[in-house]
């Protein structure tokens, strides 16, 4: 079955995260991607270990690079730099990450690749922007939780501010250049013209406060942390049971009254100072006491059976190992076994997506470094065996 982007050409000259998880989530779809690295150690992750697969490669790196071709080009020699131009010429999306202005002074920014190939669509993705004061400085995902004011409504009340334990930064901007380059390519279909694309972190992080960022808009009144409870919700956190912790998200009076129900307490939905929400969001320190007293006195998979027979939302807080081996992540193929090249058994995670008629699939396992230099530029370009003999004499590839 083909994917949706099969007849898409991506040129992704990102490293690590950002960058990497937006053209993996391209290559699901079915594009192809050439994953361009610089000769020697290529894409710094591919050491960001342990662990590390059979073939010497990271985790770190396997998880954002399936799917694609990995070719060398050493991009500050003029060689590299033309090889870059010539597929510009072919490619329908260019992706990199450099800091702003490096790509501009090897001739290969937007405004020189545009007049080799008008329906190119460009996408920068960077810490903060192509414009602004900060535009020049690097940005790394945990500097932007903190300066982006994540961190300051993330972690215990009275602890210290906390970053989230994945680099959530890095992935939404991956998947914020996914959906502006799905729109430019459709602004494509419609005019043949391509655009350039901007990607901050800092953007990106702003963008999705969300409810945060509006309470502040709209009340003048700086948010605070929470721990894991909700800032106007209540219930809505992590309670102890009596062999683990289980999570409560009870969003309106209704499910309340039938939480209170459920846990043997319904005298607690009657009572006026929690019979609405915003009654116990005043109230949840006289609240919150006593539903922990009543968790604490069963398992969590008995309180789980009890709350979702009346429609309550809740699970267990599990662990890693646990929730990538639920039957609901087995049910949807989220966890998958592919090949690398030397016949090793590889499990990945899989694609989050389901289409029903182009669905996006693991094609094949994260490149090694340069596997497919001499396949691309022979197929793509016309290079034979004596040119590309004589690029890697020079250390162009």
């Amino acid at each position: 079955m083909s994917g949706a982007l099969d007849d898409i050409l991506v040129l992704d000259l990102s490293r690590v995260l950002a960058g990497p998880y937006g053209t993996m989530v391209l290559s699901d779809f079915g594009a192809r991607v050439i994953k361009v690295e610089q000769p020697g150690l290529g894409d710094e992750s591919r050491a960001w270990g342990p662990p590390f697969a059979s073939e010497g490669q990271s985790a770190y790196f396997l998880c954002v690079n399936r799917n694609k071709e990995s070719i060398t080009l050493n991009l500050k020699r003029p060689e590299g730099q033309a090889i870059v131009r010539a597929l510009a010429t072919r490619a329908d999306v260019l992706i990199e990450n450099f800091k702003v202005g490096t790509m501009a002074a090897l001739g290969l920014g937007y405004e020189s690749l545009r007049q080799l190939n008008p329906g190119l669509i460009y996408c920068a993705i960077t810490g903060y922007g192509q414009t602004g004061p900060y535009a020049h400085r690097p940005g790394y995902d945990i500097v932007i939780q903190a300066e982006g004011g994540l961190m300051s409504v993330t972690g215990p009340v009275d602890g210290a501010p906390l970053k989230v334990g994945v680099a959530v930064v890095d992935i939404t901007a991956g998947l914020y250049a996914v959906n502006s380059i799905l729109a430019a390519l459709h602004h494509r279909a419609r005019s043949g013209a391509g655009q350039m694309i901007d990607i901050a972190l800092f953007d990106v992080q702003l963008s999705w406060l969300a409810n945060v960022a509006s309470a502040y808009l709209v009340s003048g009144l700086p948010p605070g942390r929470h721990g894991n409870a909700h800032a106007t919700i209540v219930p809505y956190q992590p309670f102890a049971a009596a062999d683990g912790y289980l999570m409560v998200a009870v969003g309106n009076d209704g499910q309340f009254a039938r939480f209170c129900a459920a846990i043997g307490h319904p005298a607690l939905s009657a009572d006026p100072r929690f019979i609405t929400n915003p009654a116990r969001v005043a109230a949840r320190a006289e609240l919150l006491p006593q539903i922990a007293a009543i968790i604490a006195e069963r398992p969590v998979a008995a309180w789980v059976d009890a709350l979702l027979a009346v429609d309550v939302p809740c699970a267990p807080v599990n662990d890693i190992p646990t929730a990538l081996a639920d039957p609901q992540a087995q049910a949807r193929n989220m966890v998958q076994t592919i090949s690398t090249t030397d016949g090793s058994p590889l499990r990945l995670v899989g694609p989050a997506p389901k289409l029903s008629a182009t669905p996006a699939a693991i094609r094949s396992a994260p490149p090694r470094h340069g596997q497919h230099t001499e396949a691309v530029l022979g197929e793509l370009l016309g290079y034979g065996q004596a040119e590309i003999a004589r690029l890697r004499d020079v250390g162009a590839i």
